[in-house]
This record gives structure tokens, sequence and C-alpha cells, in this order.
């Protein structure tokens, strides 16, 4: 029997899985990471930290097989985050990362440089705080010893293969989150480069996420255990990979990831874009295909915040039951989702979270509940965005830990109006990737070939009765930003 790997540098951990050439399930590990926020709006961690908690992940999870038989690695990790490297590989500073939001002005700078209409149409995306290009930027103009070293530029799970491979590379999904990417051609965009005043030597290879990039070395083999030369698969950002584990590799089938953030991704099999940027427009981790993205911020993410600021010691399960007894709209109570800026539709990293709607009768169920709604309204407004370019989603499958939830199922299928799939990729993003190492190995000819064998239905969620209900509360929900968007800008100011 051979094995396939999957590694995920994701924000709060690295998670490893290994699976059998046939796609089953042999083993996972986690191990937990630390995030820094030094500073209001930002958000940062050490890629050293990534590294170590990759060797335990790998060493755990490579006890249950002989490490002789394993036959490739994919990675994939979360995505626009910038790695800052000098000539000899040394980290020059913490990782910024893509929740945060430092970086308005250089934003605003690069829209003024080109134009936004131009942005769009060359890398399918209207530049947001997230993207790592005006990371560089920023670093640029308020740390210019760190950028007079500054020799290479990596993502998160790339900062990882540096330290598997000694090799610079990157995949095609996650390069178009830098917004260097000149997405339609697949390759680093020269006119970007130019505009910003960026040395094209700083990026690493890119390559589609099915292709070898490189090999384990010697030392990496003696810290993780990983048999020297194992090949090491480009993989892909976190939500390529994730949909690659839940099988959205083709037209026409879209995944929901129901995580720290909220995404609906929907493949396409021509480069397409909105032309106001209200999507992220990038390439999958499949040769050949894009797809449109829609992200909110905080959508188990605001579940988490909730419990652990309103309900803390209270078990997940308890506040779902009470939730479980409250009509659908709450009683009139609407939750705004902004904890953290907003990506799409709004791109405001001012934007607030908000309970709008409270009254006497509102209890502990009615806020939770509202919790819940207000995720699957702000993932409609994304879905609506996709829909509007033309793509029909059809059955949409969904993973992260919010699927755990019968009740947020039934909600999204309620609000969405469509099928909600569940299936059986316990880490989406590491078995993607894991996936994709199987098609590089040629295990499988195609990723739609290895989804089709490993990728299975666990559970299926219609609309229910309750689907019209939701009409009028989704109206009032959509209202509510463009009220309450100056109110957001004056109280960030203040804060």
């Amino acid at each position: 029997m051979r094995y396939l790997l999957g590694v995920d540098v994701a924000t709060t951990a690295v998670k490893a899985i290994l699976i059998d050439s046939d796609g089953r399930i042999v083993e996972t590990a986690s191990s937990s990471l630390r995030l820094s926020r030094p500073k209001r709006l930002w958000s940062e961690q050490d890629p050293d930290d990534w590294w170590k908690a990759a060797i335990t992940s790998i060493q755990a999870v490579l006890r249950a097989i002989d490490p002789d038989e394993l036959a490739c690695i994919g990675l994939t990790g979360q995505m626009h985050g910038l790695v800052a490297l000098d000539n000899a590989g040394e980290i020059l500073r913490p990782a910024i990362l893509w929740n945060d939001q430092r970086t308005q002005l250089q934003c605003d700078e690069i829209r003024k440089r080109l134009g936004t209409e131009r942005l769009v149409e060359l890398t399918g995306n209207d530049v947001s705080t997230g993207f790592t290009a005006p990371k560089i930027l920023w670093v640029r103009q308020h740390e210019p010893t760190v950028y007079s070293r500054l020799a290479h530029i990596l993502l998160p799970k790339d900062y990882v293969r540096f330290r598997l491979s000694g090799e610079f590379a990157t995949d095609l999904a996650d390069a178009s989150g830098t917004f260097l990417l000149d997405v339609a051609h697949r390759r680093w965009s020269d006119e970007m480069l130019e505009a910003l005043q960026l040395n094209a030597s700083w990026l690493p290879q890119v390559l589609e996420g099915t292709e070898v990039a490189c090999r384990v070395t010697r030392e990496a083999s003696s810290l993780t255990g990983i048999p020297e030369g194992t090949p090491i698969v480009a993989g892909g950002g976190d939500q390529a990979a994730q949909a690659v584990g839940v099988g959205a590799v083709s037209p026409g089938v879209t995944a929901l990831t129901l995580g720290t953030s909220g995404v609906v991704f929907a493949p396409s099999g021509s480069y397409r874009f909105n032309r106001e940027g209200r999507l992220h427009a990038f390439c999958h981790a499949i040769p050949g295909v894009w797809h449109l993205m829609g992200v909110m911020l905080s959508a188990a993410g605001a579940l988490q915040w909730y419990r652990e600021t309103l309900a803390p010691g209270t078990e997940y399960r308890a506040l779902l039951a009470e939730a479980e007894t409250v009509a659908p709209g709450c009683d009139g109570l609407v939750f705004l989702p902004y904890l953290t800026g907003e990506r799409c539709p709004h791109a405001d990293p001012t934007a607030r979270a908000a309970f709008v709607g409270l009254t006497v009768r509102h209890s502990r169920g009615h806020l939770t509940r509202a919790v819940l709604e207000g995720v699957a309204f702000g993932l409609l407004d994304n879905l609506n965005l996709i829909r509007a370019e033309g793509i029909k989603p059809g059955a949409i499958r969904a993973s992260g830990g919010g699927v755990m939830s019968g009740l947020w199922l039934r909600i999204l299928a309620d609000v969405l109006r469509t099928r909600i799939v569940t299936v059986n990729a316990v880490e989406g993003a590491a078995f993607g990737a894991a996936i994709l190492a199987a098609v590089g190995v040629g295990f499988y000819r195609t990723a739609e070939e290895a989804c089709l064998e490993v990728v299975r239905e666990t559970s299926v969620t219609e609309p229910g009765e309750a689907s019209g209900d939701y009409d009028a509360y989704y109206s009032s929900y959509r209202s509510l930003y463009p009220i309450l968007a100056p109110a957001f800008a004056s109280l960030s100011a203040l804060s």
C-alpha cells in the first residue's frame, strides 16, 4: 500500500492527514498555533512556529505507517500572508496574515497607480487589505530596513515547503491571492510588478497544483521522518484545496466553507470576473480551471466569538438546542457578522458587527440563532453575486467546523434555497492537498477522476418549509450595512 500526506498550514493549527492510495483516511494530527495582534488591525504569526508545528503533526501521522511507503506530499494553507526572507532564507519579520487590516492606505495607493477597472481586469480582483501586495508596500513604507534586506517573498504553506526542500515555489491558486498574478494567463504579472516597483526575483516559481515542485531534503527528513527525496506537489491555497477535498473541481459543483471565515467557491472553465471587484477571481489548483469566490471574514468564527464572549463555559450543543426553539427570523432580530471588518460583498475593514432589533422579549436562544442566520445571509450575499455572473451553483458541498451543526445546515439550505451536501472530508483542505498529491504522483490521471473515487456524500439537507420565511429578514439584513457604514467608519476612527 502507498500513502499520501496532506499538510495544512492554517491560522489556528498545522494539520496533517494521511490517506492511502484508495483515498481512505489513515491518520490525522493537529498542532495548535498562536496568533499575535500587537496593534489594532494587526494579525501576525512567526513562520518558525509553522515549521515546528508541521514537524510535530507530520511525525504524529507517520507513526501509523512505514514511512518508506509514503509516495508524495501535498501542501495547503492560509492564503495572502507575507513571509519576508533575506538572501540566506532567514525570517526578516513576523508574517503578516490574511486577516490583517493595516494596509488600507496602501490599497488606495495601488488603485491610484493603475485604476480599479484595470486592476480587476488584470488580477480578477479589486485590491484588498488581505492581499499580499499591499503588505509589501506597507513594509517598504514603515520598515525600510527590513525592505532593504528582502530577497524572497513566500506564502505561509510555501515557507513550510522551503523548510522541507530548500526550494522556493508556489501554486497558481495561492499566487492568485497575492495580487501580483496575471490570473487570466496563469503567470506572474509584469505589469503589476512594474507599477508597484517590485523585484520579480523575489517571487517563487509558480506551478499548477498537481505538478511536482521539489523533493524533501536530508535535513528535513531527519527532522520529520519523511524519507529523503519524497516528492512535494505544488498544492493549493486553503480554499482551492478545500474545494478539491469536497469534489468541487469542475463547473457545476460549488463548495461552501463554514470555518473561521465563510467561503462560497464556484469553479469555472474559463477566466471570468466581477467588474466591480466584489468577488475574487482566482486560478483553481486544477490545471485549466479558474473559480469565482466570495469570502466573508467571520462565519463559524462569529459563533466562537459569541460563545466565548457572551456564554463562556456553555457547550455549543446547549446553545444550539436553545436556538432550535426559536422561529426563523428570531422575532425580528438580525445579526451583522462583520466582527473583523468585511471582504465580500463589502470590502470594508472598518465594518462592525451588530445585533439589530433587540427587545426585552429576546432570549439567549434568539441571539444564538441570529448569529447562525446572519452568517447564512452573508453567504447568500456572495452566492447571489456568483449567480449574477452566470454560474449555476447546483448542489452545494459544505465543509468546515460549522457543518457539524444540523441546525446550521438547515438554516443554510433554507436561506440559500438549495441542497446542502456534506462529504467524508474530515479535514477538507488537508484532504484536498493529499488528493492533489495523489494526482501528482500518478495514482489518478486527473483531479476529477480522483474525486469521483475518494469523495463520498455523507448527508444531504434539502430546503424546507421555512425557506420562504427568510425573504423579508434577508431584505432587512441587506438594508443595514449601507445605513450603518458611516457610523462604522466613525467608530473605527475613534478606537
